[in-house]
């Protein structure tokens, strides 16, 4: 058909399809992308494959770009070792653009040519920091708190890795009542295996070569070994320590081991037999279960009860980095035993502590005595911390002082690999930046939308 005429809001000149549908096509495509907007289009009968789904949403024009007082930087994994980086508007929280890569060069480009950013909210890249100083050099630049805490944090576990030979000092001291023989047993019956056998003597030739002062990765090339293995045997103090089992977890069986060593004791040798008892008893486990439970006790061996492990190097700087108030009783009672074991752990909680304290008073005024305080630590790890944050100083104490942050950063940053997921990570950075664009603006304009209550 033909019109001479055009009709408002029916017809545009040279467009085969009328205005509302084609806000619907831009918009599924603005959501969905090519093939789920085909998919979904096709749904509402509207034919159209997913090269023209894609190609009507890149022709839907960006929003304006309007300078923000207040920008947010921040970086997002773009494909394998690939990043890019993502601008935000932190105070109308909408994306502004992104592109591939995280140079300083590119970001003070852009800066220079949107003038008026007032504060610039980023982590302790270094790029990012150059980039700001170069476009926008009377722009505040402001540290985040969580990166912040997040690098402390991370240098805390450093330490306590340093220091892995301490950790075990968190566990409740062992009762007077645990046979240790039984313990030399189970090491001597190890030794007999195979596993053990082989156990021991890579543990002697890997520690025949270090403490020749040989390194890591010449050692593994001559023994044929993986380097970290020859890092996990050259840390060992026994060739016991690498064969040890890891803790047993918890099981639903365990509140009836007493009663299993009190039947085994008393002549009733039959898994099967004892399976039935336990279930009388409410136990609601596999009988396999209890046939593996029971099955030391043939050997002369102890029932094998769950034992607690030390913590990991991760799990130390949880609790040390954990708010004491929000502590479980758990680590209430294992981290006063670490850290009285450990100075160098100790030392560490007083300064990740200071620095909370810092956080929580929104008070930077102590800062400079804790940079010194850190470097003198005697720690490496927190020693090289405190050089980089010296020189980004004045942005960390902004970072501890003003309200503003990369919460927002965040959030859409979690947004950009959400709709990389939906495209299978095989769209280009033109069709991602339209997509994250318009679909936060799309959000918007739909939740301010006023709703009609049913009459």
């Amino acid at each position: 058909m033909t019109f001479a005429e055009q009709v408002p809001g029916l017809t545009v000149r040279y467009q085969r399809r009328t205005p509302l549908l084609q806000r619907l096509v831009e918009d599924v495509g603005v959501v969905l992308a090519g093939r789920g907007g085909a998919r979904m289009l096709r749904i509402l009968n509207v034919t159209l494959s997913r090269c023209t789904v894609l190609s009507q949403l890149m022709r839907v024009p960006l929003p304006p770009l309007e300078t923000p007082r207040v920008l947010g930087v921040d970086d997002f994994a773009l494909y394998g070792g690939t990043y890019g980086t993502l601008l935000v508007d932190a105070t109308t929280r909408l994306p502004l653009t992104l592109w591939e890569g995280r140079d300083a060069e590119q970001l003070s480009r852009w800066l220079r040519a949107h003038p008026g950013v007032e504060v610039a909210c980023r982590d302790g890249s270094l790029t990012y920091r150059q980039g700001i100083t170069s476009g926008a050099p009377d722009a505040v630049q402001v540290s985040d708190r969580f990166h912040l805490w997040q690098g402390l944090s991370r240098r805390v576990q450093d330490v306590a890795a340093a220091h892995r030979g301490c950790l075990p000092a968190a566990l409740p001291p062992v009762s007077e009542t645990d046979p240790a023989p039984v313990e030399e047993t189970a090491e001597n019956t190890a030794a007999d295996t195979r596993a053990g056998r082989h156990a021991r003597r890579l543990f002697e030739a890997v520690h025949g070569l270090t403490r020749t002062g040989r390194s890591h990765s010449s050692v593994a090339r001559e023994l044929g070994l993986d380097r970290r293995t020859v890092r996990k045997y050259a840390r060992a103090r026994t060739w016991q320590e690498v064969m040890r089992r890891p803790p047993r977890k918890p099981s639903t069986l365990d509140p009836y081991l007493d009663y299993l060593q009190q039947r085994w004791d008393e002549g009733q040798h039959s898994a099967k037999v004892l399976h039935e008892e336990l279930q009388t008893k409410g136990y609601l486990g596999h009988y396999q279960r209890v046939k593996m439970a029971v099955a030391p006790l043939r050997r002369g061996l102890p029932l094998d009860e769950p034992r607690e492990r030390p913590p990991s190097p991760r799990e130390s700087a949880r609790w040390i980095t954990t708010h004491p108030g929000r502590r479980s009783p758990h680590i209430n009672d294992r981290l006063p035993r670490l850290l009285d074991h450990c100075p160098e752990l100790r030392h560490a909680h007083d300064l990740v502590r200071r620095f909370a304290g810092m956080l929580d008073n929104r008070d930077a005024a102590p800062l400079p005595g804790w940079l010194d305080d850190l470097a003198d630590s005697g720690l490496a790890p927190l020693a090289g911390l405190a050089g980089a944050l010296h020189e980004d100083r004045h942005a960390v104490a902004q970072g501890i002082t003003t309200p503003y942050n990369s919460g927002v950063n965040e959030g859409r940053i979690t947004d950009v690999k959400l709709q990389k997921r939906l495209m299978a990570g095989r769209a280009g950075v033109p069709l991602l930046r339209h997509r994250v664009v318009l679909i936060a603006h799309l959000r918007r304009r739909y939740a301010d939308r006023p709703t009609t209550s049913p009459r």
